[in-house]
């Protein structure tokens, strides 16, 4: 078995979890603690921002998210949760995958830390601000048919899905029947498989 998943059960680490068993891979779960293994000199030698999650597949280390969840489709692309090379739908798919980890994870940390960005400071920022965002992410979410790529479920909708549910669940971001639609046909698609702790209201 060479995929190593470094993780923690209150963390992100959850979402690349649920990837991996919907992609049917075996893979090693490593439970990190908080403060301590996880700031630990042989993790930092693994992952330097001494975070979770980290996957490790033989010689290979991904410690972002997004790099992590589309390194993983990629890898077992049989299991159908990329769209194909030549698919059009692929630039869809990587808008979405950098759009939750750049601007929208950007905004969303803004807003818990009371961060405002003011309308002059909105042109040295890419994503604007909040509302900029939050703007983009309902416009984008009305055009999912009714996945974000589509008729295919992607590993996209498993990075924006969870993390949207998440910031619901923890009243960081404001609901809209948008985002309400969005997240429950992720949660009651036909054979869902994903770690009980993640869709748990």
């Amino acid at each position: 078995m060479s995929l190593k998943l470094y993780s923690n059960a209150q963390s992100r680490g959850l979402v690349v979890e649920w990837l991996l068993i919907e992609l049917g891979a075996e893979f090693e779960k490593i439970e990190l603690a908080f403060h301590t293994e996880m700031k630990s000199e042989s993790y930092l030698k693994i992952n330097p921002f001494g975070k979770v999650p980290t996957l490790v597949d033989g010689d290979v280390v991904i410690y972002e998210m997004a790099a992590i969840c589309a390194y993983l489709a990629d890898k077992f692309f049989d299991q159908g949760l990329a769209p194909a090379l030549d698919d059009p739908k692929r630039g869809l798919y990587f808008r979405w995958l950098f759009f939750a980890a750049g601007p929208w994870d950007a905004a969303n940390t803004d807003r818990v830390f009371n961060i405002e960005i003011g309308d002059e400071q909105k042109m040295h920022i890419g994503y604007g601000n909040f509302q900029d965002t939050y703007t983009a992410l309902i416009q984008g979410l009305e055009q999912a048919q009714p996945y974000l790529c589509g008729e295919q479920f992607t590993v996209a909708d498993v990075f924006v899905g969870s993390m949207l549910f998440w910031q619901l669940k923890m009243a960081l971001i404001e609901s809209h029947p948008v985002i309400e639609q969005y997240i429950d046909t992720v949660k009651n698609r036909k054979n869902l498989r994903n770690p009980q702790a993640l869709f748990v209201d």
